[in-house]
């Protein structure tokens, strides 16, 4: 590993708003923020939430509501609730300190290894190898290590580390610098289908490029299955009241727990296990000719989404026996944590 590694790192990516003065806090939300988003996105939306809490006690106080609200446009949105239930247990068992202690940080809700990992190399600078995806993708290339992807390979990896037989000048190079560039390098050079060995800082020392098989690492032996995905029709119901719409609030066991969402049924799906939404019953089917209708997908589900707007008076006969919780609120998206599929309906009507 070489110090030129590092140098195209910082060159090309310092500019990172959570790598700019790089705090404990900072990598605990960033962190969280980036799994199972891209960067790009992150970085728009990590300034307006760190001015909105700027340090781990703000963050403990905030309401579950509002830290989704301060969370939209990332998604996921049980990653901002665990990152509250983190910042309270931070709080309240740490006295509001970050431990930097491996043991500790994983007894905290919401931090597992990988997090862990990352607040003590990144956030902390101490020994520690946060093994993603990315580097997951790097270092098996780099030393052409032939272990199965996913957890044994990272089992692997953290243990060559530990033991000294891979990344033997980490401490020369500063641990938090080796853990970023080595990001970096995924991200961009060394990506899971497509490499670019000729720009890459490592080259002279990827002993798969060398070998020229860098695209069979890491090694999957699991066979790559198109997924089967599922055909769902939904009734969105839009009923108004003067200048607010009528929504529910979302279960922790739905999609886009505790967002709210305009009243939602279920017309037809080859599911027969779905049980996100009620079921549309025969006696009051919609005809959906005519009726306005917009695309969405989630996880597994193509999903056809058809509006209709109802009157107060209908929609009083029509929610008979209907368990939700439904209140009228304002349409305002800011205010009130509206679902994606709640304002692209309001938006089209």
């Amino acid at each position: 590993m070489n110090q030129e590694l590092i140098l195209w790192s910082k060159k090309n990516y310092s500019q990172l708003p959570w790598r700019k003065k790089r705090t404990l806090y900072k990598t605990l939300v960033s962190e969280i923020m980036l799994q199972q988003t891209t960067v790009a996105t992150v970085r728009h939306h990590f300034g307006p939430f760190l001015e909105k809490y700027p340090d781990i006690y703000s963050l403990a106080q905030t309401t579950e509501e509002d830290i989704c609200i301060a969370w939209k446009g990332l998604g996921y949105y049980r990653r901002a609730r665990n990152l509250r239930k983190a910042a309270i247990n931070i709080v309240d068992d740490f006295d509001g300190k970050i431990p930097l202690n491996l043991s500790q940080l994983k007894t905290i809700p919401g931090i597992g290894e990988y997090t862990a990992q990352a607040i003590l190399g990144i956030g902390g600078n101490k020994r520690a190898l946060a093994v993603d995806a990315n580097l997951e993708r790097v270092l098996s290339r780099l030393f052409c290590i032939e272990e199965e992807k996913g957890l044994k390979l990272q089992k692997r990896l953290r243990s060559l580390f530990e033991d000294n037989k891979i990344l033997k000048n980490a401490e020369a190079l500063g641990y938090r610098d080796l853990n970023e560039s080595l990001m970096d390098l995924g991200r961009i050079c060394c990506q899971a289908k497509r490499v670019n060995c000729l720009i890459c800082p490592l080259f002279k020392e990827c002993l798969a490029r060398e070998r020229e098989r860098p695209l069979d690492f890491p090694v999957n032996l699991k066979p790559t299955k198109g997924k089967d995905l599922f055909e769902l029709k939904l009734l969105r119901v839009v009923v108004r009241k003067r200048e607010k719409i009528l929504v529910y609030k979302k279960e922790e066991k739905h999609w886009l727990a505790g967002q709210k969402e305009l009243p939602t049924f279920i017309i037809s799906t080859n599911d027969d296990s779905l049980k996100q939404y009620p079921r549309l019953d025969n006696d009051k089917q919609i005809m959906l000719k005519g009726l306005k209708k917009f695309k969405t997908s989630i996880t597994k589900y193509n999903i056809t989404n058809y509006i209709y707007e109802m009157a107060l008076s209908d929609w009083k006969n029509f929610s008979t026996n209907m368990d939700c919780d439904y209140k009228f609120v304002s349409d305002n998206t800011e205010v009130e944590n509206l679902s994606t599929a709640t304002m692209k309906a309001l938006k089209i009507i």
